[in-house]
């Protein structure tokens, strides 16, 4: 439950930063109104070919009479355009986390850099940061779909189907999107995707305390166009927690002030060896 709590304080934290940092706030949200401009794009298309979609799909029908032809083709095509919609919910923070990792690295850094202890930036190439983002993206949501195809057949129990599992998505949902969001400060501290996923797992309560609450507001897109800097922000001070279970932040990296290892003292000098003009007697 505490840690539960520590991942709400983090993500209304996340938000104070960027309310307090105007600027940053607008920066962080070029890269979801890019996406969203993007998505509400393909959609109006989608919905302006869906109908000739559903009539190409189903040529048999063509010399069925009214209303079964109209009936079949328009549900189609209603089907088309919600599945769309829905593959949009569900792909957008991760393309918007996609588009905007410039971004999102920069003000990752900058909330670094205003708490203290900022690591040292990537030596990698920004082309090379992004192919690693895009391979971390595709393994996160191919466990997302797994998950997904699970809760989807164990929706089909009674009552359970409609109450537990629901509750499960939101769950598995919000953990997810915590590995994604948490993934931009601990891929500049080094961590591999794989330790970031046992890090979280390990703090679950924390995961889920920050990640829930923002997959259900993030179900609206104008609502994700305005807290992802937030998110991004508060992801970042929660990511620093992680990394001082590994001691990987530099400000806690360094022994404090009169607590440096003694240095060794220095050994005596060698006896002359006997007969020699300097030997003692």
């Amino acid at each position: 439950m505490r840690d539960l709590v520590a991942g709400m304080k983090y993500l209304v934290g996340g938000q104070k930063w960027v309310g307090r940092h105007g600027r940053w706030w607008g920066f962080g949200m070029l890269p979801a109104l890019l996406t969203l401009a993007g998505y509400a794009v393909a959609l109006v298309f989608l919905g302006g070919w869906s109908k000739d979609l559903a009539d190409w799909a189903t040529p048999f029908a063509d010399r069925w009479s009214s209303p079964w032809q109209g009936l079949l083709r328009d549900a189609l095509a209603a089907i088309a355009f919600g599945g769309g919609l829905l593959l949009s919910l569900l792909t957008f923070t991760a393309v918007t986390l996609l588009v905007g990792q410039p971004f999102y690295e920069a003000l990752s850094a900058k909330v670094d850099e205003t708490e203290g202890g900022a690591p040292a930036p990537p030596e990698s190439p920004l082309w090379r940061e992004l192919v690693i983002a895009v391979r971390d993206s595709a393994y996160v949501l191919v466990r997302v779909a797994a998950f997904g195809v699970v809760l989807f057949a164990c929706g089909f129990i009674p009552v359970i189907g409609q109450t537990v599992v629901p509750a499960l998505g939101f769950l598995v949902s919000g953990f997810f999107l915590t590995v994604e969001l948490a993934a931009v400060a601990l891929q500049r501290r080094g961590v591999p995707q794989r330790e970031r996923i046992r890090l979280l797992r390990a703090r679950l309560g924390l995961s889920l305390g920050f990640g829930t609450p923002l997959i259900l507001a993030f179900l609206v897109p104008l609502v994700t166009v305005l807290a992802m800097p937030g998110a991004v922000a508060g992801a970042t001070l929660l990511a620093r927690d992680l990394a001082r279970d590994l001691a990987l932040d530099p400000v806690h990296d360094a022994a404090p002030a009169g607590e440096q290892e003694p240095e060794p003292a220095a050994e005596p000098a060698s006896r002359p060896a006997a007969g020699s003009p300097h030997a003692t007697s």
